[in-house]
């Protein structure tokens, strides 16, 4: 199949994105006695010393200006089991925690049980990026879980990872 060439309209830049397939985490905190929390999949790694992670936070986002005052933030790497739990976490007017199963840490990151991966956060640093903000966090503790296979975001859909044969 031949490639199509593409437009560079916010439309056409996000089917052309959606190609890249990414992992989806979700950060969350405990604000005034209450879980908060949003998604994203635009999660990396950045740097081992210090320890720093990325994700980027859309400027119309009116969950992290709240969120970004929390002194933790839990960073969970979804499972593949969790695709309602992301879109949970990315619904706009409703209690985003209504229907999730979430734990906490005394100082007050929240993660979601059966994860891949939970990073104990606070915010190193924010960078202007157009329509986004980079936010640089600095991981405190972490707890892997390998075998936990990961959801992944492509083509504008959950998908699952699949092994083969080679």
């Amino acid at each position: 199949m031949a490639a199509a060439l593409g437009d560079l309209t916010p439309e056409g830049l996000r089917r052309a994105f959606a190609s890249f397939p990414s992992g989806v985490t979700a950060i969350a905190a405990i604000l005034r006695g209450r879980p908060l929390g949003l998604v994203a999949s635009s999660f990396t790694p950045v740097s081992l010393d210090p320890p720093l992670v990325s994700v980027c936070i859309a400027h119309t986002s009116t969950t992290w200006p709240a969120l970004r005052t929390a002194p933790r933030f839990g960073l969970s790497v979804l499972a593949e089991e969790h695709g309602r739990v992301a879109r949970s976490l990315a619904a706009k007017g409703v209690d985003r925690f209504a229907e999730v199963s979430w734990e906490r840490t005394p100082q007050g990151a929240v993660f979601v049980p059966g994860s891949a991966l939970w990073l104990d956060c606070t915010r190193f640093d924010e960078v202007p990026a157009g329509d986004h903000d980079i936010v640089l966090l600095c991981v405190q503790q972490l707890w892997t879980y390998p075998d936990v296979p990961p959801l992944v975001f492509h083509g504008s859909k959950f998908r699952q990872l699949r092994t083969g044969d080679g």
